[in-house]
């Protein structure tokens, strides 16, 4: 799992999730004003939207803008990000005030649902620092209760699996979605047996596997949002003293080129940051810095 904030360059928070191979780009807009059902009430709203590219698959899939109609996936899906986030969300705090999660899916390997989950939750709380440094939120407004994470797990060969890839996850005996808190209370649990029922000591097997990423992944959004994004001004400061003829503005961010992420399968750090800064230098002819992060558990 890797989290890249602010990859988008827009919104008042995003971040690249990914999940082995599945990947989405989770953006947050934070607008003032709640829907016409909520207005006087002094609460605020937050939702979530779903998609897919439509060559996020193997297949190409047609837009559903073209369709004329979202399909009963997506709408399930969007509800279901937007519930688990209002999960941990005190509305009261967040004023008659909206944030929108748009979760699209770049690349599905399975798992997308809870990716979109588990990277809206960063995008969120960045939107959140967002209105407060502007003074649209008070500083000490508690808008997030806790954080809010969700993981796949299943039954594959009569074995318990966490996160499943898409290999897996069109042959499991049974298949499971787990969204949770950071504290580990359950917001939702999607279970279905696909193929045998299952009894509750395998239920109970499959909570604590689910349990256990969970709160793997809730260690990785606190790393990830206690890091600093470094903004374009800092990186130009840094540069210009060694760069001759150095001029501001003229360093910009990969995501205002055209450019696909590359594959990083490098051992180490350097060979991933070596990896993306090479692969940016080919694409737009610019001289690229790139760096790797993580988080490394002897085993």
């Amino acid at each position: 799992v890797s989290m890249t904030r602010g990859w988008s360059g827009t919104g008042e928070g995003s971040i690249l999730i990914e999940f082995g191979n599945t990947r989405v780009l989770c953006v947050a807009s934070f607008t003032e004003g709640v829907p016409r059902w909520k207005r006087d009430s002094g609460e605020g709203w937050v939702t979530g939207e779903y998609s897919m590219l439509p060559r996020a698959t193997e297949q190409r899939s047609s837009r559903e803008s073209v369709k004329g109609k979202v399909g009963g996936r997506t709408q399930e899906i969007s509800r279901l990000i937007g519930r688990s986030l209002r999960g941990i969300v005190d509305v009261s705090a967040l004023g008659e005030n909206t944030i929108v999660l748009d979760c699209d899916v770049l690349r599905a390997d399975g798992g997308t649902r809870t990716a979109a989950i588990t990277g809206a939750y960063v995008a969120l709380a960045d939107a959140v620092s967002w209105a407060k440094e502007q003074g649209i939120l008070k500083p000490s407004a508690k808008v997030l209760t806790d954080s809010i994470s969700a993981i796949s797990v299943g039954v594959i060969d009569g074995t318990p699996m966490l996160d499943l890839p898409y290999v897996e996850d069109v042959r499991a005996e049974t298949d499971m979605n787990v969204v949770q808190t950071g504290d580990g209370r359950f917001i939702e649990v999607q279970g279905t047996a696909e193929h045998a029922p299952f009894n509750r000591d395998e239920l109970n097997e499959l909570l604590d596997l689910a349990t256990l990423g969970n709160a793997r992944l809730a260690e990785t959004q606190k790393l990830a949002l206690e890091a600093p994004l470094m903004e374009v001004s800092e990186l130009e400061a840094i540069l210009a003293p060694a760069w001759e003829g150095f001029e501001a503005g003229c360093v910009a961010r990969m995501s205002d080129f055209d450019v696909a992420s590359p594959v990083e399968d490098g051992v180490t750090f350097e060979e991933n940051s070596l990896i993306k800064a090479r692969a940016l230098a080919r694409a737009t002819g610019l001289a690229a810095i790139a760096d790797d992060s993580g988080i490394t558990v002897d085993v």
